[in-house]
């Protein structure tokens, strides 16, 4: 996606969907040597408050924020709970062959993980999501808004950082994230209030006066994320956010979108590779599997569900326990002494395991259930399968010890 598309679209200032940079307000340059005074002089004629000030407020999440200059977007009057962020009926997308075929799902989680291996149709859905593609059939609604409708008030209010660089040569940080939020339906004074802030929220403060063409990778990273949030969206598309990303500053980036997410302000959807960053930030999954949806769960609901896998310690006759657990249809294996791995078929409960304890003389000192990992889930989902059998389970039990 170019910068181009992005800018233009979500302007309410631009005089048709495409159109080239130049047809939006221009921005004064800053005159070289004088890089501070220039960008901040704005603000300080205005009495407004200065970059130790914009600094203080960034303390608190800037998503958060909404000004009066910004043009609020009547939203249906149903709360989250209700009205799900987003809604797919039926939705198709063919080129041609067909790349999202007839998806239906109602997501209303807070944080919404986006999987799929590549060419399952992930970027795709994005791009259908925040309008750059047409679907061929069916429909998708935001937030309560059809997306074939109300294209370009939606756009109003989401976010979006892609994942490749859509920077504009020779730019510094802060004329960028301030035209960015210029494009986004702020006032020139507010949008540079605004990004002074955002810089300084993820960390870049220091730097949001340098080209960013000089920035790091991780700095790049950060900057797309701030241009992002700097008009305070309702719902943020992050394609791929810790791409590249050394540990620390994958950790910092996923806390600023546990900080997001947290804010209650705003909605998440991420699209990513990687399953541990979706499993320690998302509380629902979609994925996708050659364009169709394979699963759509609540993580904690989905591990709640599966209770079929679990761990004992006992003390006792375990051989003969073994034996009348695999009568009962379980399958067993034990990775050492008084300890036991075992998956349940359908019908056998839970008060059956301590009836034959109590029959045998078997004490269960310990009884838990099995947390299901995301890649537990993720790798059932592409294998069609919703059941695992116990040779995962001691594949787990090898993992472990051998941490």
């Amino acid at each position: 996606m170019t910068t181009d598309t992005i800018s233009t679209e979500n302007s309410g200032s631009a005089t048709s969907s495409g159109a080239p940079i130049s047809a939006v307000p221009e921005i004064a340059d800053e005159p070289a040597g004088n890089v501070d005074q220039c960008c901040t002089s704005d603000i300080s004629n205005s009495g407004a408050t200065d970059s130790a000030a914009a600094q203080k407020r960034a303390e608190k999440n800037p998503v958060s924020y909404r000004s009066s200059a910004q043009p609020q977007i009547q939203t249906p009057a149903q709360t989250p709970a209700q009205t799900p962020v987003i809604e797919l009926d039926e939705l198709c997308v063919s080129y041609d062959r067909p790349v999202l075929d007839h998806l239906s799902a109602s997501m209303h989680g807070r944080c919404i993980g986006l999987l799929g291996p590549n060419g399952a149709g992930k970027t795709t859905l994005l791009n259908t999501l925040l309008g750059f593609n047409q679907p061929t059939s069916g429909k998708a609604t935001i937030l309560g808004h059809d997306m074939s409708v109300k294209r370009r008030s939606v756009r109003g209010m989401v976010g979006y950082m892609p994942e490749r660089d859509c920077f504009i040569a020779g730019m510094t940080g802060i004329r960028f994230v301030r035209m960015m939020a210029e494009l986004s339906g702020l006032s020139p004074k507010v949008a540079l209030e605004r990004a002074h802030e955002v810089f300084f929220y993820v960390g870049l403060g220091e730097a949001r006066y340098r080209s960013i063409d000089s920035y790091s990778l991780g700095m790049k990273q950060l900057a797309k994320l701030a241009q992002a949030i700097v008009h305070g969206p309702k719902l943020l598309y992050l394609d791929e956010p810790t791409n590249g990303l050394d540990p620390p500053a994958r950790a910092r980036m996923l806390q600023l979108i546990r900080e997001i997410r947290d804010s209650g302000d705003t909605h998440i959807v991420i699209a990513s590779h990687l399953l541990q960053d979706i499993e320690s930030v998302c509380d629902e999954v979609l994925v996708l599997k050659a364009g169709k949806i394979a699963k759509y769960c609540n993580l904690d609901e989905e591990r709640r569900s599966n209770r079929k896998f679990l761990l004992l310690q006992i003390r006792g006759d375990q051989d003969g326990f073994v034996d009348g657990l695999r009568e009962l249809g379980c399958q067993v294996a034990s990775p050492n002494r008084r300890r036991l791995k075992v998956i349940t078929p359908d019908g056998v409960e839970i008060s059956q395991l301590y009836q034959l304890a109590n029959k045998l003389s078997v004490q269960i000192r310990n009884l838990d259930y099995k947390r299901d990992s995301l890649e537990d889930i993720f790798l059932r989902a592409m294998d069609g399968d919703s059941h695992a059998n116990i040779n995962d389970i001691e594949l787990e039990s090898e993992k472990k010890d051998a941490d």
